[in-house]
């Protein structure tokens, strides 16, 4: 894959259609979605439960192909239709990040080794994955707990490995699907702010699937699916107002 320019978008999609089934069990998941995001983006993709939302997230990220549809990753078609135009395996470990609602640490690696393992199946030195690992837990704020096990770890110490983790290859782009589900307030913007931060400093775009709506703010754009739909174009996220200064 060749370095895309710089007013290449990190992801494109059009017209994806996601059917399960057939004749009287036929379900369409997903109808006739495009969209466009762009390098250093970080989105919010919103919708309730089975709008389609996880669909979009697992065909643009060469999980669960679309039926219909083109799908191109920094300027290289990646998908048509159904069918693979690259390597799947090969492409998702080099150029995607993935971040879920559990972190899916490995339980018997530390929190070092569970990032350095992502770099280490795409053939890098050992020493040189360790070196990183530890670089990305001290971007994240975790390098104090780079040689704990996950279960010393808090909830949002373990999605900040994951973070870290999803970062190791340098890739064009990030998808994380609900990532905030099992975290309080708190701890779950915190996490919405490190994808900004990110998407902003380190030029991947992040789409992030949720429900809370408390951090729309953190967001450069969002769009919205319902019944397998996007409703209406993307969005600028807007911050909060500010509040009028005291007298």
């Amino acid at each position: 894959m060749t370095a895309p320019s710089s007013d290449t978008p990190a992801v494109e999609a059009i017209g994806l259609t996601k059917i399960y089934g057939s004749g009287n069990t036929e379900v369409v998941a997903m109808i006739d979605v495009s969209a466009r995001i762009e390098r250093g983006e970080v989105v919010a993709l919103l919708g309730p439960s089975g709008a389609g939302k996880s669909t979009f997230l697992t065909a643009i990220g060469l999980i669960n192909p679309p039926t219909t549809g083109r799908i191109a990753i920094g300027g290289e078609p990646v998908m048509d239709g159904s069918r693979a135009l690259v390597d799947v395996r090969a492409f998702r470990r080099r150029h995607l990040g993935f971040v879920f609602q559990k972190a899916n640490l490995i339980p018997f690696l530390n929190a070092a080794e569970n990032v350095a393992i992502a770099m280490e199946i795409n053939d890098v030195a050992s020493r040189t994955a360790r070196s990183r690992a530890l670089e990305l837990l001290e971007y994240l704020g975790v390098a104090d707990r780079a040689g704990n096990l996950p279960e010393a770890l808090s909830g949002g110490q373990q999605q900040r490995v994951a973070v870290a983790r999803a970062l190791a290859n340098q890739p064009s782009l990030i998808l994380a699907d609900e990532p905030t589900a099992a975290l309080d307030s708190h701890r779950g913007r915190q996490v919405m702010e490190l994808f900004r931060k990110v998407a902003h400093e380190q030029g991947s775009a992040v789409i992030v699937v949720t429900h809370d709506h408390r951090a729309l703010d953190v967001f450069d754009r969002t769009y919205e699916m319902e019944d397998g739909r996007l409703k209406s174009a993307p969005s600028k996220a807007q911050p909060p107002s500010a509040e009028p200064a005291s007298s």
